[in-house]
């Protein structure tokens, strides 16, 4: 018995569904559509299965061959519509807060894995406004999917007496090899950007909107000079956007905006913008900027690796404690939880190492326990460059299972299967009571509920 595959395959959806059709679009082109199943007044589109097909092959999760992976996926979604079916009955409603929440994690783990806001963007040529924007109708359905599941196992549980026989089942040579886990802490040394640069970078966005205002082009000024990866290829159009979409001191220049009006120069989080409106329809708006980020300098960047290097000493001669360090010297917001990074994939301080940023592991792959890094320098998640110390605080070494070490990890492997059980009950007793049609091509699929 294999324990990653015994948990419910949903696991799988909930992660593919939400990058699917951004790497399906750029990856595999257009696929011609068609209706594959029906669950009550919810469908299932052939480009559903198609792009998370795709997804599941470009980070290796493919485990089998194409028609059943297709027809796993199809089990997925079928899963899915069904408890999204039963949302709808019981009227599970999702707050505009929690699907900002939710984007606003899922986009933090994107952005880690690759390095920075600016590589993702610059990657898909998107910019995460516009992924928030893709990804809203999605996010929501699937956090009243969760509504509906947490629901339905809430009052699952285990006991220890079940955690110990479930153990017990499984097969000597199948007992998962734990590998090493790690807490990794962070001390973040950002220079401040200078007076000067931001005067320079303002300076140059006052001569561009000049030149708009004596009449050349804005699109033409925004994919020469813009720095926003996501819309500079766009001539800085950044498509129809509602409220609570932009950032707020974007957002509250451009809901002011008529067709072809032209801002003063904006200050947000991103940088300096001048904004162009486009077009309003009703709540929503479509306009074009152009970005300037200031940039911190070299010599900034220098103190602060000099900075960290001295505090490093100091906390390898005891003079000053790790944490303590953290919360006196740190910039960024991780000092609010001793400086400690969140693994995004379980929300725990325990980080797998085939997890974590290669950055960070070739650094702490280095360091012994307790002990703190050089300064090594980094992106933030607005691509701007700070140093960092990194403190390795626990290392585990790779292992069988065993119930002494990884008690917690076993139970919540019984626990999950048990939750399956109950998911697996409750979909026998409503697959019967809700219409489900799949259309003849996925008739042959072997599924592992009974879904008629």
């Amino acid at each position: 018995m294999k324990i990653e595959k015994k948990i419910y395959v949903i696991i799988i959806f909930l992660f593919c569904a939400t990058t699917a059709p951004s790497f399906a679009q750029q990856n595999e082109g257009t696929v011609i559509d068609e209706v594959v199943a029906v669950v009550g007044r919810n469908f299932i589109l052939l480009s559903d299965i198609e792009n998370q097909y795709v997804q599941m092959r470009l980070q290796g999760n493919v485990d089998s061959d194409e028609p059943t992976m297709k027809c796993k996926i199809l089990e997925n979604l079928l899963f899915e519509k069904l408890m999204l079916h039963q949302a709808e009955l019981d009227s599970v409603e999702i707050t505009p807060e929690q699907v900002e929440g939710e984007l606003d994690r899922r986009m933090r783990y994107f952005i880690n894995q690759f390095g920075s806001q600016e590589k993702l963007e610059k990657f898909y040529d998107k910019s995460v406004i516009e992924f928030k924007s893709e990804l809203r109708d999605v996010i929501t359905q699937q956090l009243k999917v969760e509504n509906v599941q947490g629901t339905i196992t809430q009052n699952t549980r285990v006991t220890p007496s079940e955690v110990k026989s479930f153990f017990r089942d499984i097969p000597k040579d199948s007992i998962p090899l734990i590998s090493s886990v790690v807490e990794v802490a962070q001390i973040v040394k950002k220079p401040p950007i200078s007076f000067e640069e931001k005067f320079e970078v303002q300076e140059r966005l006052r001569k561009l909107r000049e030149r708009v205002l004596n009449g050349e082009s804005f699109e033409a000024m925004a994919r020469l000079y813009s720095e926003d990866p996501g819309s500079t290829k766009q001539g800085g159009d950044i498509g129809l956007h509602g409220r609570g979409e932009l950032y707020p001191e974007f957002e509250a220049v451009a809901f002011k905006m008529n067709p072809g009006d032209v801002s003063d120069l904006v200050e947000t989080e991103a940088g300096f913008h001048i904004i162009q409106g486009i077009e309003r329809r009703g709540e929503y708006i479509r306009v074009r900027h152009i970005l300037i980020k200031p940039k911190v300098s070299p010599v900034a960047l220098a103190e602060a690796r000099v900075f960290l290097d001295s505090i490093a000493n100091l906390i390898r001669l005891d003079s000053i404690s790790f944490v303590d360090a953290v919360h006196k010297f740190s910039t960024d917001p991780s000092k609010n939880n001793d400086g400690i990074l969140i693994n995004p994939y379980t929300g725990s301080a325990e980080w797998p190492v085939d997890q974590l940023d290669p950055k960070v592991f070739f650094v702490i792959d280095k360091v012994g326990v307790k002990e703190v890094s050089a300064p090594v320098l980094m992106e933030d998640e607005q691509g701007e460059e700070a140093y960092r110390l990194l403190y390795l605080k626990k290392r585990t070494q790779p292992h069988r299972a065993n119930l002494d070490e990884d008690y917690d990890q076993i139970q919540g492997w019984a626990l999950q299967m048990k939750k399956q059980k109950v998911i697996g009950d409750w979909i026998k007793r409503n697959a019967k009571k809700t219409f489900i049609k799949i259309n003849d091509k996925n008739n042959t699929c072997e599924y592992e509920q009974a879904w008629f």
